[in-house]
């Protein structure tokens, strides 16, 4: 019984430091050197600070902005809580939501249907992206913000558009921080 109950414990220690800790360590030195980027947490860096992720989305509320999708993790955006809200389509709460961010997307565009991500959360409420037609929807009001031209500000979001992977998985989509970053470089007020 006595050399059972110590190979057990010797095989519990063995492969706690292989798989606990060993594996783990391989995995992150091979990911660092692979996808160094990636490994780190795609941050994007402006003048030498980090200002956010490619991978996790964030608000944007300045009439000057790209507006994200609306958030449902913790108090928004908030990495540490990510998840949906878990509200139905027969949720009352849920259809008020989107009906007063319908109002005030329609505020520029009155009576033109809004694109639905611009009043949906992603089920990670996290998305760092909108569709296309989400980016085109807001041109209108950015390029005037901004006193640059629509051509202009279409440019940008066509820059900034990532298209299907390997041309058909997925769908296109703009990631709204790398769009925002490239509009503050092109705006003569740099915002």
């Amino acid at each position: 019984m006595r050399k059972i109950l110590l190979t057990s414990i010797l095989y519990t220690v063995i492969t706690t430091i292989l798989l606990g800790i060993g594996y783990p360590m391989l995995v992150t030195v091979i990911a660092r050197s692979a996808f160094p980027k990636q490994a780190n947490g795609s941050l994007i860096v402006k003048n030498g600070t980090v200002v956010g992720s490619s991978l996790i989305g964030q608000p944007f509320s300045g009439d000057n902005y790209f507006h994200s999708r609306p958030s449902a993790a913790g108090t928004g955006y908030d990495p540490t809580s990510s998840g949906g809200s878990n509200l139905g389509p027969t949720s009352k709460k849920l259809v008020d939501r989107i009906a007063a961010d319908t109002a005030i997307a329609q505020v520029d565009h009155p009576g033109v249907p809004v694109p639905i991500d611009l009043v949906t959360a992603s089920g990670s409420g996290l998305d760092p992206h909108i569709t296309p037609a989400a980016a085109e929807y807001q041109v209108a009001r950015i390029a005037k913000q901004r006193k640059l031209s629509l051509d202009t500000v279409r440019s940008l979001v066509a820059e900034h558009t990532m298209q299907r992977t390997l041309g058909l998985l997925g769908e296109p989509v703009v990631n709204v921080l790398e769009l925002n970053l490239a509009l503050d470089h092109a705006s003569p007020d740099r915002k």
